[in-house]
């Protein structure tokens, strides 16, 4: 048996080139042709396995994203709790007028919990509801020939 042109790390300098990978670059690098570099891919299934790397690498930096919002919004919540108890403390301890600073504190705190928890900040849910309500009212108008069958 000849001995092998391509070292068992083929795949992995193959890999390694990137997006701009190339049977032909393999070739010239290991000094072998190119068709003995797609014979081995084939062998070998390089391109399953540069899928399924490439895959396992997007869920990493997936899972990573979602722990770093999560963080991210564990931290905002800390934070708007914190001005939400410095804000109640501060009703309790001032005078109605400075008191109002508080109050928009406490509002603005509030709001931004519910915003990151995934709430609504505002009511617009019922808005919403008697927008439509309204809308199919003014746009659903009965045909005269079905008003004068429903008085007859």
């Amino acid at each position: 048996m000849p001995p092998r042109k391509l070292p068992p790390d083929a795949f992995e300098f193959y890999f390694g080139l990137g997006p701009n990978r190339s049977y032909r670059a393999v070739a010239d690098h290991f000094g072998s042709s190119k068709t003995a570099v797609a014979n081995l891919a084939t062998r070998e299934d390089w391109r399953t396995r540069i899928s399924e790397r490439e895959r396992k690498a997007q869920e990493k930096v997936e899972e990573k994203a979602v722990e770093a919002l999560a963080d991210l919004n564990g931290r905002h919540l800390k934070m708007l709790r914190t001005i939400q108890a410095k804000a109640l403390e501060g009703l309790k301890n001032l005078s109605i007028n400075t008191g109002m600073d508080c109050v928009r504190a406490l509002d603005m705190a509030i709001k931004g919990e519910r915003l990151v928890l995934g709430e609504p900040t505002e009511r617009t849910a019922n808005d919403v509801e008697a927008i439509i309500k309204k809308e199919h009212e003014r746009w659903l108008v009965r045909q005269p020939s079905e008003e004068a069958q429903s008085a007859g």
